[in-house]
């Protein structure tokens, strides 16, 4: 019989343990009842920085359509609890339902602390917790202006960065004489400050909040400190700590910790039978963890107990931390301020280079107990799990591997160490996915065990363990080439070597085969302005570019003539009709919005191709690894919701990048507002509408294995779209692998997007330049390859199906009918092959 599982709070903790009953319970015994205050569902608090200018509220949201589909599960968003009542074991809403529960838990997380001052309630005082808030100190900020974030600590520094990134002035107040003076010690704080003074942040330590003065238009107009310091502004975040939500603890006879919290035994369980806390909000055996690391592990806990699965305790919370603040790594874990008896510490600060690192041992210096480490964090994932072990090398050659001989590599692990805290994923498990060949890279342990899908500062460890394990993936594009796809392009670009014969002659060995002859033929098309069925060229390509047209299963070819955002005139219209209807071909609406042609053999196609041309159309690609389409909806021309000139957009976007040759295809789409018609951000690139102009996505598609794209820059003008978009598809295309799509590009960045925005907007590698140029010399050398065979006689003289007999046709193709139009007769044929290099259309290969 069903049971109910009520979840009062739908934050990232509620979340989770939705997620870990759903996993645990196949059977369905659990319905979860869910009841979230905030309009939206779930999502990743930890990110929410990053909506204020690199990311939207859709891409933060934790639930994906297995939930929302998931008959067990029902989620109510804008409700919350009123009070619950143990003796009918019942939850009063905000929204005046009464639930019934046979077990409860409670996740309503914190509410951020106010310091009690003076003005604290006037209009353009904000707190930062929640996307809503975002909203409002983002729509009260003013570039240029002087803002104040009250608090130092992790939120406090993340506010002050994104007023920074909204262009203003930001100015931080902290209590205590240094930055995270809970995370660093007074070493490491001043190193701290002096790197994020010099990002424009203006640091007042030792100081607080005296009162908010009223301004003549009725809200903050100065704020003054405890120091004497008046600070004009009209902006004040407070973000000096949160305080846990525990209000349901009256009506529900429930007992607090001494800070608050509701007070739970190491099991989350609280005093009334079928009650439990988890997160922020629960004190367990008195203390309550603001990270979202040990939250997980409590729903862990709880949803083993509801499951079956044992009187499951949560073992203690990891409060280690890493995380890039305003550009500046720093990274805490176990005694960081060396509380312990006896403890001794080694540290090292450069103030020239700005780092500062300290190990913390035990009083024998046999045991590492913890550490800091501001400016350069690279070797927190080795350290963290070697917290309370043996020291497998000298401090220093931790704190240095590279200069100590390897002391800090994953070696030095235990096996039982923990490697991801936010899934509580041990090296053990990890090594054991490797060595039974179920992960062969970073994206099959995430896959395997959840390592790095939480916070991600273990990504770096995973790719160690790989190493470790011997697990090494060749880069050499094939057994004739030891170079890769994008060193090939580069020695390319760098010899001006113009054919495939001189490049294997000079770089490579034998001669070639059907993965680099086709992959060479694109980088040289990419790079010149050669025709692909040139000379020598032309015996390079697959049979799909051979022939400018994508082979189908019985021989024939599809005709896909370009037709840009989809937008087409009655006249090419009837001339798709007329065409289709002379050559007998089956006529298909495709989901990049245009004709696909099917059924023409290969001496056809230079006649349908030459109708075509004289009716205005081009190449569409469809059958090479290139730009394929960008798609659109209608925008402002037609739509009362569109906020820009999307279709206008989207042809300009394809006529700017057709017949750019790629390491894999190239999907596009224009949206003319959030509402999404054109699926921008299932495409390589992505172009959303906004009221200031346009957000762009990359990294997305569809296919075997979807992914959404992520934002790498908002808010663009026109011009600065074209500039952003020229830089990342030539980047793209001069540094990713053969049959490589944006998203798996991307990816194999350590930093992933980030590294990519670091790139393209912020020109970190001083390449913009000449991204732009080489994008410059692609539109300028474009030509149609159809027209350009239509006017040359050898080229013609290839399509045919017997060069002994020219006019004759393929005698083994044959057609049946069905619904009015022609299709492949019967016949027998191996199942294709899910991967293969070659696809019959543009729906396959999505």
């Amino acid at each position: 019989m069903n049971r109910t599982l009520v979840i009062i709070g739908h934050g990232m903790v509620g979340h989770r343990l939705v997620e870990e009953v759903r996993e645990r319970d196949p059977e369905q015994h659990w319905r979860i009842v869910v009841l979230g205050e905030e309009p939206s569902p779930a999502y990743d608090r930890v990110g929410l920085s990053a909506y204020m200018t690199e990311t939207t509220a859709e891409e933060l949201v934790l639930t994906g359509q297995e939930v929302h589909q998931d008959e067990r599960v029902r989620l109510c968003t804008g409700v919350g609890a009123e009070r619950v009542d143990p003796q009918s074991s019942t939850v009063l809403t905000t929204a005046g339902e009464s639930l019934h529960y046979d077990a409860l838990v409670l996740a309503t997380g914190s509410r951020p602390f106010v310091p009690p001052v003076e003005g604290a309630d006037l209009p353009g005082c904000h707190v930062y917790r929640t996307l809503d808030d975002l909203d409002g100190i983002r729509s009260a900020s003013e570039s240029g202006a002087e803002g104040v974030v009250v608090g130092g600590g992790l939120l406090g520094l993340e506010a002050a960065d994104a007023l920074r990134k909204l262009g203003m002035r930001p100015h931080v107040v902290e209590l205590a004489p240094r930055l995270m003076p809970v995370q660093v010690d007074e070493g490491g704080g001043a190193v701290l400050g002096r790197l994020v003074g010099d990002l424009g942040l203006e640091v007042h330590t030792g100081a607080a909040v005296d009162s908010v003065h009223k301004g003549d238009h009725g809200g903050v107009s100065a704020v003054s400190l405890t120091d004497g310091t008046v600070i004009d502004t009209e902006l004040l975040v407070f973000s000096a700590g949160i305080r846990p939500r525990d209000d349901l603890a009256e009506s529900a006879g429930l007992e607090r910790g001494q800070r608050g919290g509701f007070l739970v035994d190491n099991g989350c369980r609280t005093g009334q039978p079928g009650i439990w806390a988890i997160g922020e909000c629960a004190a367990v055996e008195g203390r309550c963890h603001g990270l979202v690391a040990p939250g997980y592990q409590m729903a862990s806990a709880v949803a083993d107990q509801l499951t079956g699965r044992g009187e499951t305790e949560f073992g203690g919370a990891d409060d280690a931390t890493k995380l890039k603040l305003v550009g500046v790594d720093v990274a805490s874990f176990g005694d960081a301020h060396g509380r312990s008896d006896g403890a001794l510490e080694v540290t090292y600060a450069n103030n020239a280079a700005g780092t500062y690192a300290k190990l913390v041992l035990d009083d024998d210096a046999t045991t590492l107990l913890g550490g800091v480490l501001v400016g350069d964090a690279e070797t927190y994932n080795t350290l963290r799990p070697l917290v309370g072990r043996p020291l497998p090398a000298a401090p220093e050659q931790l704190l240095f591997p590279d200069a100590g001989g390897g002391g800090g590599t994953t070696g030095a692990l235990p096996d039982d160490a923990t490697v991801c805290s936010c899934h509580n994923v041990s090296k053990a498990d990890i090594a054991g996915v490797i060595s039974t060949g179920q992960a062969e890279d970073v994206a099959g342990i995430k896959s395997c065990t959840k390592a790095g899908t939480g916070c991600g500062s273990c990504v770096p460890m995973l790719k160690g363990l790989l190493d470790e394990a011997g697990v090494v993936t060749s880069n050499a594009l094939c057994e004739h080439f030891p170079q890769s796809r994008s060193e090939l392009f580069e020695i390319v670009r760098a010899t001006g070597i113009t054919s495939f014969s001189e490049l294997i002659s000079r770089y490579g060995t034998g001669r070639g085969c059907d993965i680099c002859k086709p992959a060479v033929a694109s980088i040289l098309a990419g790079l010149s302005d050669s025709h692909i069925l040139d000379d020598e060229q032309a015996t390079l390509q697959d049979t799909n570019d051979r022939f400018l047209a994508n082979m189908q299963r019985n021989g024939t070819y599809s005709v896909v003539p370009r037709v840009p955002a989809g937008e087409i005139t009655p006249d090419k219209l009837i001339t798709l009709g007329q065409v289709a209807t002379e050559f007998g071909l089956y006529t298909k609406i495709t989901g990049g919005q245009r004709v696909d042609l099917f059924g023409a053999r290969v001496e056809q196609l230079p006649e349908i191709w030459r109708r075509l041309v004289d009716a205005g159309f081009e190449s569409g690609h469809a059958y090479g690894k290139a730009l394929r389409t960008v798609k659109s909806c209608v925008g402002t021309d037609w739509c009362r919701y569109g906020v820009q000139d999307s279709v206008t957009m989207a042809i300009q976007l394809e006529l700017r990048y057709r017949g750019l040759r790629a390491p894999h295809k190239i999907k596009a789409g224009v949206s003319g507002c959030a509402r999404e018609c054109a699926e921008a951000r299932s495409k390589d690139f992505g172009v959303i509408a906004t009221e200031k102009g346009w957000n762009l996505y990359v990294g997305g598609n569809g296919g075997f294995n979807p992914r959404h794209a992520g934002l790498l820059a908002a808010d663009l003008d026109d011009e600065q779209l074209v500039v952003l978009l020229d830089r990342f598809l030539m980047f793209y295309v001069r540094t990713a692998e053969r049959l490589q799509r944006t998203a798996g590009w991307i990816e194999s960045f350590d930093d992933g997007l980030e590294h990519v925005r670091a790139v393209v907007v912020d020109d970190a590698l001083g390449i913009a330049a000449d991204l732009e140029e080489a994008m410059a010399r692609h539109i300028a050398d474009y030509t149609d390859e159809w027209a350009a065979v239509l006017e040359d006689p050898d080229k013609l003289s290839r399509f045919v199906s017997f060069v002994n007999a020219p006019e004759a046709p393929d005698p083994t193709i044959e057609f049946t009918e069905e619904r009015g139009q022609i299709r492949p007769a019967p016949i027998d044929l191996p199942t294709p092959v899910v991967g293969a290099s070659e696809f019959s259309s543009e729906e396959v290969s999505a």
